[in-house]
């Protein structure tokens, strides 16, 4: 926050459960109960803070169709037990929604609306349900057409483009199109995200964050596959074009269920809670762009995102990158010549950890904020690509 007349916003503390896999451990569990775990598990955390004085939680969450619907952000409040007086907001940003949670309770803070914020996102793609479009008239004697709710395009508008409603793994192809990303070039970074995350469990870098459901058996990522190899990955058939398709399942972030929470003070509630903060909020950037190159929107966002910083790619020591598909991130990686890329997903990216849709952006946040809270010092950086054409990006320091 460059405005001179905003106040600083810190993250004191950030966790995420586990994520599952689709019709894995935490297919079992509603949304709304993962959204009041880690809200729950946040506050437990910090017992000097008194919930009460939590000013408000916003929560992302993409689809919105089901046991998720009606503010799952209140519900969420209202199931981990917190006072009633505490209110609750969810948005909506499709893909980036956890992340605009948490740039919305960042806002709030900086211009002194709040002193003390939750902001997070979940998602259960596991349990987004099918939905019925309304009749045109009452008692249809025809079939009725039903639609997923799990992910993409669905009750498509006739009046949008067609070029703009391609499947999400279409788009990532037209990106592999344009840059001449190969099969090969999107395997070994798929597998680069597998062999990064097994390491990163294996030493402890998720020990400080994740909040496993007691009720659930999951301790750790259910996707990692830690037998992948690029022998395993080049027999995947492609998932969207049966010819000369190079994304496949493999180079693909998985669907996924899970949760994250953040929490954001200012100096006011910052003493509230007795600790030392992980990092500092610094700036954020959203942009769009064509929607069938969603997977591109992140490469202005994050430029924009650093030049209102006052840092460039040079300056970061961490860098989450939403890895929705392999092709996708190497296009956006390919558009900045001076980052590093060995500072990109450190710990794994979503295709081995997972994509949760509105869970996502707020664990990308929290495993930034944790890593430059283990660095001691430093710039970093978490961005996503979002379906419809946009990208989000939030710029953290300490």
């Amino acid at each position: 926050m460059t405005d001179p007349r905003l106040r600083d916003v810190y993250i004191v503390d950030a966790v995420r459960t586990p994520v599952g896999k689709y019709g894995g451990a935490l297919a079992g569990t509603r949304p709304d109960d993962l959204a009041a775990h880690v809200l729950k598990a946040l506050v437990d955390r910090t017992p000097d803070l008194d919930p009460a004085r939590i000013d408000d939680v916003c929560f992302g969450d993409a689809n919105g169709a089901g046991e998720d619907n009606r503010n799952v952000a209140r519900m969420a409040v209202l199931l981990a037990g917190l006072p009633v007086t505490v209110p609750g907001v969810t948005v909506n940003r499709l893909c980036g929604s956890g992340l605009e949670a948490v740039i919305q309770a960042a806002r709030a803070v900086a211009h002194g609306d709040a002193h003390i914020a939750v902001a997070g996102g979940v998602e259960s793609m596991s349990r987004a349900p099918y939905v019925l479009r309304k009749p045109e008239r009452a008692f249809p004697a025809g079939h009725q057409e039903m639609f997923s709710s799990t992910l993409g395009w669905r009750m498509v508008n006739p009046r949008m483009a067609p070029q703009w409603t391609v499947a999400l793994g279409e788009g990532a192809e037209l990106i592999a199109d344009q840059y001449g990303i190969t099969r090969e070039q999107q395997d070994v970074f798929a597998l680069a995200s597998h062999q990064k995350a097994v390491r990163a469990w294996r030493e402890g870098a998720y020990d400080a964050q994740v909040v496993p459901l007691p009720e659930v058996d999951l301790l750790r990522d259910e996707t990692i596959r830690e037998g992948s190899s690029l022998e395993s990955l080049s027999k995947l058939k492609p998932a969207f074009r049966a010819a000369g398709g190079t994304v496949t399942a493999g180079n693909s972030s998985p669907l996924n269920d899970g949760a994250a929470a953040l929490l954001l003070v200012d100096e006011e509630g910052l003493r509230a809670t007795g600790r030392e903060p992980l990092a500092r909020i610094r700036a954020s950037a959203v942009t769009g762009v064509e929607p069938q190159l969603f997977g591109l929107g992140p490469v202005e966002a994050v430029r924009r995102a650093l030049e209102r910083s006052g840092r460039g790619f040079t300056d970061l020591t961490s860098f989450e990158l939403n890895e929705a598909f392999a092709a996708q991130a190497l296009g956006c990686i390919t558009q900045w010549p001076d980052l590093d890329p060995s500072v990109v997903n450190p710990h794994g990216g979503a295709i081995a950890i997972g994509h949760p849709l509105g869970a996502s952006g707020a664990r990308l946040a929290g495993a930034v904020a944790h890593q430059l809270a283990t660095h001691g010092s430093g710039t970093g950086l978490a961005a996503l690509c979002i379906g419809v054409g946009q990208g989000l990006a939030l710029v953290l320091e300490r």
